[in-house]
């Protein structure tokens, strides 16, 4: 069995339905050496008595922690500190390990272990009947990228990133008043533009199932007016540090966004600080995306049509 050098950290909150269902998946793995920090972010239904029943005689330690409900960001700002070990991973409390999960990062672990430069390695997510999510480029058996330069390497969607400990504290997640919502891209978009690269493995290791209460499904413009001030955060990144035109397009989401909640055009260029000539761009390229979004929605509806006549 390797040293043990893996904190696996699940943010929870009213999931003692579908818990146990990650917990069986990391008793299956064929290599124990890691800790199962559990970060119940408030909850009101059994988790609580659920994992610490499970603690008493568990192949592997468990770390229970309970916060005043804020969020899953604050609730990895607790968890972090708290890890033992070397390396961090996040897996959500809905999600599921492959047996193999824990043996693949050891592995993957020690191709990176003394060089310079490296944040972590990551390995793909899948659905339960093997396919992957999002995408990976054929044939390379790893990518070494930013999480800045993921589009151009053809790694797109939601990924199983394993992140040193030490790189986790200097990049905590930001907390705004009142707002319980913040992208994950809020850290790793900083710790990229500092230059630190991923190892990114082509084999999947989580299995995702999105379910109807969760923060994926729940990727709505309510819920970003309800976290406005964090989601202006993660765009003004993505307007500082995505390429052409991928920071164009922010700006003209965020104005889409912002004149609903009534901001001025120059409320909105001094929250994303930027120049007049890119407000007009990025307004320009938001207008531009509506009318393909409902030219493709009409076109939908047409083959629709067509195929039920």
């Amino acid at each position: 069995m390797p040293e043990n050098k893996l904190s696996i950290l699940t943010p929870t909150y009213n999931r003692g339905y579908i818990l146990g269902t990650l917990y069986d998946s990391l008793c299956r793995q064929t290599v124990k050496a890691f800790e199962w920090i559990v970060v119940d972010d408030g909850s009101s239904d059994n988790t609580e008595a659920l994992v610490k029943a499970w603690a008493v005689d568990s192949p592997f330690q468990i770390v229970y922690i309970k916060q005043e409900n804020g969020g899953k960001h604050r609730a990895l700002n607790k968890g972090i500190p708290a890890a033992s070990y070397e390396y961090i991973y996040v897996i959500d409390s809905d999600d599921y390990l492959v047996d193999h999960a824990v043996q693949k990062i050891y592995g993957w672990i020690g191709t990176i272990d003394g060089m310079q430069g490296y944040a972590g390695i990551s390995g793909l997510r899948g659905t339960p009947d093997g396919k992957i999510i999002g995408q990976y480029p054929d044939e390379k058996p790893y990518v070494d990228a930013t999480s800045l330069e993921r589009e151009k390497c053809k790694l797109i969607g939601d990924k199983a990133e394993v992140i040193k400990k030490e790189i986790l504290l200097l990049y905590p997640f930001p907390e705004f008043e009142n707002e319980k919502f913040l992208a994950e891209n809020a850290v790793w978009y900083q710790i990229s533009a500092d230059g630190y690269k991923l190892r990114w493995f082509g084999d999947i290791i989580c299995i995702c199932e999105y379910l109807q209460d969760g923060l994926t499904k729940n990727s709505n413009s309510d819920r970003t007016r309800e976290n406005f001030e964090g989601y202006t955060y993660v765009e003004r990144l993505n307007v500082k540090l995505k390429e052409f035109p991928h920071n164009f397009l922010a700006i003209g989401r965020y104005y889409y966004i912002a004149k609903k909640i009534g901001l001025t055009n120059q409320e909105i260029k001094k929250r994303l600080e930027i120049s007049s000539v890119m407000f007009n761009l990025g307004k320009a390229f938001g207008i531009a995306r509506i009318i393909l979004k409902k030219i493709k929605a009409a076109l939908t509806i047409t083959r629709r049509g067509e195929a039920i006549d």
